[in-house]
């Protein structure tokens, strides 16, 4: 009998890859209707609509700051109205499951499934569960975790945690790195530095690599991801740096061919990364609600030696420069290191117990 699973969250595309990464294998595997949740104008919207195989709803949203702002008012508005579209969305719809990986526009969704009847079933990417998370769990019937040390934090001690590790999309394992080099026309015996600032929050990142250029490119052939309409164009061209907006069929070859990464400590990303491999500098978000879960993240690959950790406060070129060079210098212990690590296969975990509760579901109706 065919089912119908509804997918949520966004706000950034570590709220979505994942998402993404199970929808394709329950297409593979078997006969489900897929719908996705999300913002009108969100990045969820444009990673979904390339998928084509997932029909798209839009439901207003807001985010909840932990601090006082004027906007906090009018978004708390937004989110009532999210609730109400996303709850009528759910009853047209009839799924037998929610599945939510995060960010603000997943709490109407989650909360619209509950008013439903509809199990949920969450996933948590981060060592410390973000607010998002921590609201809509009270509304799930199970959250996963992509780290395991998340079970043993105590604000989560509420019996709802299963430990799944984390979800990576099997495409970034196929990248050449013959293809990636010839693709950038770059000398294959030469390093290459990949920096991916992330879909928020790159400018600061953007700054520190353009005023270090001079001094990168002495030592690596750089290609840079930008993020949308974060392009420089005064750079002049030069054989050895690259500039992207964003990367997607192309990124599994430039993953291949990168000696280091720089990157967001998002969780998404950095598990990609171990899957591959790959040494890292890590410069986690200074500002917004990411601040800690991505700060935890990277600590904790500091700590298990996967990477190297930069903290954005206060960063200066000189600063960066240097952490390039350590973790240049130490990524053969990095890769040591990973090669002990059993990632699992967390995308079956996770499509197990989205089965189990659509085979439970309870409707009460609107």
């Amino acid at each position: 009998m065919k089912r119908t699973i509804v997918f949520t969250g966004g706000g950034s595309a570590g709220h979505v890859t994942a998402n993404l990464a199970l929808m394709a294998r329950l297409r593979e595997e078997e006969d489900w209707e897929i719908h996705y949740i999300g913002s009108k104008r969100g990045i969820e919207r444009r990673l979904v609509d390339d998928f084509q195989q997932a029909r798209y709803h839009v439901v207003a949203t807001g985010k909840l700051r932990r601090y006082f702002a004027l906007a906090n008012i009018t978004d708390v508005f937004k989110l009532l109205v999210g609730i109400v579209q996303a709850a009528l969305h759910i009853f047209r719809i009839k799924p037998n499951v929610v599945f939510s990986l995060g960010g603000f526009v997943a709490v109407p969704v989650v909360i619209g499934a509950k008013w439903n009847g509809v199990p949920v079933v969450i996933l948590e990417p981060d060592l410390n569960p973000g607010l998002a998370n921590r609201i809509s769990r009270r509304f799930a019937r199970i959250m996963c975790t992509t780290f395991k040390g998340t079970v043993g934090n105590d604000r989560c001690a509420d019996g709802k945690l299963v430990h799944v590790g984390p979800i990576v999309r099997e495409e970034l394992k196929y990248g050449s790195r013959a293809r990636g080099i010839y693709a950038c026309g770059f000398d294959s015996n030469k390093p290459v530095l990949l920096v991916m600032g992330g879909s928020q929050g790159a400018d600061r990142i953007n700054r520190i690599v353009r005023e270090s250029l001079p001094k990168l490119l002495v030592s690596f052939q750089v290609v840079h991801i930008c993020g949308h309409g974060k392009m420089d164009s005064a750079i002049r061209p030069d054989r050895r740096y690259m500039q992207l907006e964003y990367a997607h069929n192309e990124l599994p070859d430039l993953l291949a061919m990168a000696d280091l990464v720089v990157s967001r400590a998002g969780s998404g990303a950095i598990h990609e990364l171990l899957l591959l491999r790959k040494p890292m500098l890590l410069i986690p978000h200074a500002n917004g609600g990411s601040r800690l879960g991505q700060t935890a993240n990277a600590q904790s690959f500091r700590d298990a030696g996967y990477a190297e950790l930069l903290n954005e406060e206060g960063m200066t070129s000189q600063a960066f420069l240097e952490a390039v060079e350590n973790a240049y210098l130490k990524r053969r212990s990095f890769v040591d290191r990973m090669k002990n690590t059993d990632m699992g296969d967390a995308a079956g975990k996770v499509i197990d117990l989205i089965r189990t509760a659509a085979g439970v579901r309870k409707g009460r109706g609107l």
